[in-house]
């Protein structure tokens, strides 16, 4: 039954991800792979239609994700490392590795996924592959013949240099990763790109993991689902079937599905209805067990594109404290409908945040009835700033005693019912004349007192800062000997 199962398996194409510092030639690099090797034995060249892209190098196929590689996008990135099957991690041979390639870096190795580098820039002046190999070292990075076992090709994005032999290593790591699939399964794979279109739906790129995917059959992806009618490769041209590791386009999804969700296909409407029901019935569990003691500030984001909604969700993810949380309810691609105000309505505190966006006039006049504040915005680090504001006046206030000072009791001259009249030393900071302090016996609070009297040298003082005086206490707790005091002011935090 195993040899049976095995049998059916066959190698399937590589997917790969390009990563690394931003200015070291990541883009380049794939502009050059893709127009000299995709445009390959095709007339009139070709137009790439979604962030994703198939080529031929010596008769096997490799595929090639377009992810961006700005700091913002870092959570896209992630995604990005976790459906690829080889990472290439690109350095400068004149720079070395900078924090961007060790955040890249970072998210292959948690993805654990192998990875290639590609020393770029070999054709620049100030080129120095050795010295970089040897950075490399410095930073972990353990290349072959140099104490580890991670393969490079040095390389260049603009001449060409190096991409043959760099392809090749692609096919080479790929072979011993033995990648393989089922071709008679179900197609199952990872959401790579989502838009939406006023006029022709909602579409999304697919990157197929394993199986096949054929017109007719029924794609889910998390709570979004779409029959397969309308499907086209990367270059826009209609297709009926595809298999793995094709990255392909489907339109007509019911809901915007969130990049990096996994997908799954079936051949029966009901079968993929029945999949959506039972993830909401997770969600909800999950929903119920993630509520805490936090203040929630619920958010209702929509921004012009789903990578946008990506870098913003990641920003938001630093607005956080012990006491208050931000909470996105529901996120999307458009305008700001009535429907996006309806939903503030009915969760007290929402707000409503567009971004590269504009706000519908039905939305806007039933948002100012309600009384929901809708803010738009251009620049995503300004909505930390406003929301910044937000989390500080709705973080709940408490008042907590901050110690002024601390002073040991050294004899006890005089009580009369709550006011006792006392010797002390001061041991830090201050005690002061009508002062609240703390009365500490062994280290535990024993009580609360308030000095009423202040005396140093046999003179009236308002504070004692250091040495010997002489208070009264007005206290219902007995101070004795050895006891402590410590001053204190309340604090509203």
């Amino acid at each position: 039954m195993t040899k049976e199962k095995n049998e059916k398996r066959i190698q399937r194409p590589p997917v790969i991800v390009v990563m690394g510092h931003i200015d070291h030639g990541k883009s380049a690099l794939l502009d050059y792979i893709r127009k000299t090797n995709v445009v390959e034995g095709e007339h009139g060249g070709i137009t790439q239609h979604i962030s994703a892209y198939e080529l031929t190098h010596k008769d096997k196929k490799i595929t090639f994700l377009d992810t961006p590689g700005h700091e913002a996008f870092k959570k896209m990135r992630s995604r990005g490392a976790e459906v690829a099957d080889i990472a290439i991690l690109v350095v400068s041979a004149e720079e070395g590795v900078k924090a961007q390639t060790l955040e890249a870096l970072k998210c292959i190795r948690e993805s654990n996924t192998p990875f290639i580098v590609a020393i770029n820039k070999i054709d620049k002046p100030a080129a120095n592959v050795e010295k970089i190999k040897n950075n490399l070292t410095e930073n972990e990075i353990y290349l072959e013949g140099m104490g580890g076992d991670v393969p490079f090709v040095p390389v260049s994005a603009k001449t060409g240099e190096g991409i043959p032999e760099l392809l090749d290593m692609m096919l080479l790591v790929a072979d011993l990763e033995e990648l393989t699939g089922e071709t008679d399964k179900n197609a199952e794979g990872i959401v790579i790109e989502s838009n939406l279109d006023q006029k022709k739906g909602i579409s999304a790129s697919l990157v197929i993991k394993n199986g096949t995917l054929k017109s007719g059959m029924f794609v889910v992806a998390g709570d979004s689902m779409s029959p397969v009618r309308i499907m086209e490769d990367f270059k826009g041209l209609p297709i009926k079937e595809a298999s793995f590791s094709s990255p392909i386009k489907i339109v007509g999804f019911s809901k915007v599905p969130q990049v990096g969700a996994q997908f799954v296909s079936f051949d029966k409407k009901k079968d993929a209805e029945k999949s959506i029901n039972e993830i909401a019935k997770e969600t909800k569990s999950i929903d119920v067990q993630d509520s805490s003691d936090l203040v929630e500030i619920p958010i209702i984001l929509v921004a012009d594109a789903l990578g946008t909604l990506d870098a913003i969700e990641h920003e938001l993810e630093k607005l956080k404290n012990d006491k208050t949380k931000i909470r996105i309810i529901k996120k999307g691609v458009g305008c700001v409908t009535e429907d996006d105000v309806k939903t503030a309505n009915g969760k007290e505190g929402a707000l409503i945040i567009g971004f590269n966006t504009k706000v519908d006039t039905q939305a806007q006049n039933l948002a100012n009835r309600l009384d929901i504040e809708i803010r738009t915005f251009e620049i995503i680090y300004k909505i930390n700033e406003w929301l910044e504001q937000i989390v500080t006046a709705r973080t709940p206030k408490v008042e907590v005693e901050e110690k002024t000072g601390e002073a040991k009791i050294l004899k006890i001259f005089s009580k009369t019912k709550d006011k006792q009249v006392l010797g002390g030393k001061v041991l830090d900071g201050e005690i002061a004349l009508s002062g609240t302090v703390n009365i500490l016996r062994r280290d535990e609070k024993i009580g609360k007192g308030i000095i009423t009297n202040l005396q140093q040298n046999k003179a009236n003082v308002k504070e004692v800062s250091e040495g010997e005086f002489g208070a009264q206490i007005q206290a219902k707790t007995e101070i004795a000997e050895g006891d402590t005091i410590e001053g204190f002011i309340l604090k509203t935090k």
